[in-house]
């Protein structure tokens, strides 16, 4: 499935007492991962949003195979799981400045209606996206 690379500078200020990238800052990276992975498409998130449909997150899942210090560029590589219908899967591999993988993880979405807050299936135009 499609596939797409976001690069990541860590930020002193995403660092713990013990100066490595606290855990909680990942679901950020991959967040910022998404998106720029969506732009890439041509799909903007605002513009989406803009039309009533929403995603929020259902569900994360993290592991953590090294650490990661301040400074350091990382590349998150995106990777669509298979094409939606009412969720959307993700998979992510993230790589220090080293090449190292340093985290892997998965998260799952819905699509929503901004409204309603009712499940939706994926809009037609990001289907026909996904397809090309």
């Amino acid at each position: 499935m499609k596939s797409h690379e976001t690069f990541v500078k860590v930020r002193y200020a995403e660092t713990d007492q013990m100066g490595v990238v606290h855990h909680g800052n990942y679901p950020q990276y991959l967040e910022m991962a998404r998106i720029d992975w969506l732009e890439s498409l041509g799909i903007s998130y605002k513009s989406m949003e803009e039309e009533g449909v929403m995603l929020p997150v259902f569900e994360l899942k993290l592991k953590y195979h090294k650490p990661v210090t301040f400074h350091e560029n990382l590349k998150v590589e995106t990777r669509l799981q298979e094409l939606p219908n009412v969720k959307i899967t993700f998979d992510y591999s993230v790589f220090n400045s080293n090449g190292d993988l340093v985290t892997t993880a998965t998260s799952v979405l819905v699509f929503m209606d901004a409204k309603t807050r009712k499940p939706i299936r994926c809009p037609k135009y990001i289907l026909e996206k996904l397809q090309d």
